[in-house]
């Protein structure tokens, strides 16, 4: 990774990562030390944990468990594979994964938008309550499980359970399904969608690059709000 001018380089050869989360919370709102640099990794955990400003921080290798979660404003941009849970709970910002992301990438995330440029593993987007995830590559199985809100888009292929316990979060897969969990069903791509696709791949840099004609829509059948006998077997 080439060294940007002016940013303010952490090896972790030298320090903890606790000392790197906090000289991240400790940055003032005016702060003019926007840019970071994260050297020697090497598949640490919770790494750039709890940022809420606006910085860019590049992660120069592969990153461990909950890499960027809870990230608010920052832009988290990571040079390798990431571990479980990276952008868990994020509120805002952008967290970009140059690499492939292990299971329940972008857990619970409310906001902000996760690009994966390779495969994800199983559960991507579990419990999506409003942040939008792009995968170039392939998910595992039960991604989008209970997804409340927000959009997964997937241009590779997508594992068993899609969306199983889906609410309203909109899903776009490219490539094959494996299989659609309980109460997910495939439904037309309408213009509305067509247009929120196109934006989610612009936003993630693909405009142009991917045709948004080619992908299919799924989401709720909306059986599964509420209790009824008739359903007892989809719970």
């Amino acid at each position: 990774m080439t060294q940007r001018a002016f940013a303010r380089v952490i090896d972790l050869e030298h320090v903890t990562v606790r000392d790197l989360n906090q000289a991240l919370h400790d940055l003032a709102p005016d702060t003019n030390a926007t840019n970071w640099q994260v050297l020697n990794p090497r598949g640490r955990h919770a790494l750039a944990v709890g940022v809420d400003a606006e910085v860019t921080i590049e992660i120069a290798g592969h990153a461990g468990y909950y890499c960027a979660g809870m990230n608010k404003r920052a832009t988290v941009l990571v040079d390798g594979n990431v571990g479980v849970g990276a952008a868990e709970n994020m509120m805002s910002g952008l967290v970009h994964v140059r690499g492939d992301a292990s299971q329940a990438a972008g857990a619970t995330a409310q906001g902000g938008m996760l690009v994966i440029d390779g495969n994800a593993a199983a559960r991507c987007g579990i419990s999506l309550k409003g942040a939008d995830i792009v995968v170039k590559g392939s998910v595992g199985h039960m991604s989008a499980f209970m997804a409340q809100a927000g959009t997964l888009v997937v241009l590779g292929d997508a594992g068993d359970s899609l969306g199983d316990s889906i609410y309203e979060a909109h899903l776009y897969v490219r490539g094959t399904v494996a299989g659609l969990g309980a109460d997910c069903i495939e439904k037309p791509l309408a213009d509305r969608h067509r247009a929120e696709l196109h934006a989610k791949l612009q936003q993630a840099g693909l405009a142009g690059q991917v045709e948004v004609a080619a992908f299919r829509r799924y989401g709720s059948a909306r059986k599964l709000y509420h209790f009824h006998v008739d359903h007892a077997d989809a719970y």
